[in-house]
């Protein structure tokens, strides 16, 4: 220490030291932190567009059913003798 303290020498050292091994992981713990935190953001942007990409399908199917053609009315049988 700088000064003289009413405090045992070994006490003030073991302090020290413990709050620099605190301050030394910091770092590695927050990089941590930021690779869960992007690795949760990517997967959900992965699912979100797999999600929007089967609605899609879904809306596409949907809008191609609804409009295909009908099959054609029957028509009358040519008579007898004609053609």
């Amino acid at each position: 220490m700088a000064f003289p303290t009413h405090v045992n020498d070994q006490i003030t050292d073991s302090i020290t030291q413990a709050n620099t091994k605190v301050l030394g992981d910091a770092p590695q713990i927050e990089m941590g932190n930021l690779y869960q935190a992007t690795e949760q953001a990517l997967s959900d942007a992965a699912r979100n567009a797999a999600d929007a990409r089967a609605v899609t399908a879904m809306g596409v199917a949907t809008l191609d059913a609804r409009d295909a053609p009908r099959p054609a009315a029957p028509t009358k049988r040519a008579r007898k003798g004609t053609r």
